[in-house]
């Protein structure tokens, strides 16, 4: 019997999230930064990055919704 497949929901700030540190993996592959074996390593750094990018981006912009 094949396993249940897994279902995962993500609010919109973390689809987003998910985009850019996919991102950020992807160019970390093609540049030849992860090895066989280190790919955990490289993409905890992506989500890292992705996060900070986020953390920066929100405490110098204002959105729309947070005027008024």
């Amino acid at each position: 019997m094949p396993p249940a497949p897994a279902y995962l929901t993500l609010q919109p700030s973390e689809q987003t999230l998910v985009t850019a540190a996919a991102t950020i993996y992807a160019a970390y592959i093609s540049t030849g930064k992860v090895e066989a074996g280190q790919e955990k390593k490289w993409m905890d750094l992506a989500i890292q990055a992705a996060f900070r990018l986020a953390t920066v981006i929100d405490a110098s912009v204002m959105a729309d919704k947070e005027v008024g």
